[in-house]
């Protein structure tokens, strides 16, 4: 275990054994549809590679990276790369990493929804249902987890920690020490 994790929420067998399982039902939901999938960037990675090995549903892969404006209207998004895929009648999913406010996603989904797909839904690895601030919920979900600071498997705190092979408990001694 790294030495700046407090504890291990999820093992990596448990991770890879919980994206199996959701694999067969996106599987058996999207038969004969060929989503695309496309991935939130950086975080999901982790999340969207073993969940895209793992689907038959003959997937295309695209990926984005938003990020929120500067400035104090937070429901602002900055598409910092965008998708190469059209996706005027296909069926999308979102691969995310986790799901804490809600705020980014939804913002994704209602820019995606201009562009006229047959349907969106969202995969995530973890659900932070306690730190939502609207009412968003995602389709396909992995975890749902407690309001803690959550590192690894592609999630990090400043740049650091995405390459951890389990879900971590950050020690709050790290961010809060960081923070000041």
């Amino acid at each position: 275990m790294h030495k700046d994790v407090h504890r291990i929420l999820i093992s990596n067998r448990t991770i890879k054994q919980a994206v199996h399982k959701l694999a067969l039902k996106i599987n058996k939901d999207y038969k004969h549809k060929k989503p695309i999938l496309i991935g939130i960037l950086k975080g999901c990675l982790p999340f969207y590679n073993e969940l895209f090995l793992q689907l038959t549903c003959d997937p295309i892969m695209d990926f984005m990276i938003v990020s929120s404006y500067i400035g104090t209207n937070s429901h602002n998004i900055k598409i910092v790369a965008d998708l190469r895929q059209n996706i005027v009648g296909r069926h999308v999913i979102i691969v995310e990493d986790i799901v804490d406010t809600g705020k980014t996603l939804k913002r994704v989904i209602e820019i995606l929804k201009l562009r006229k797909p047959t349907s969106i839904k969202v995969a995530c690895l973890l659900d932070k249902p306690n730190g939502r601030i609207n009412n968003f919920e995602p389709n396909y979900t992995c975890f749902k987890i407690d309001p803690v600071f959550a590192i690894g498997y592609g999630l990090d705190y400043n740049e650091h920690y995405r390459n951890l092979p389990y879900i971590g408990e950050l020690k709050k001694s790290i961010y809060v020490k960081m923070s000041k």
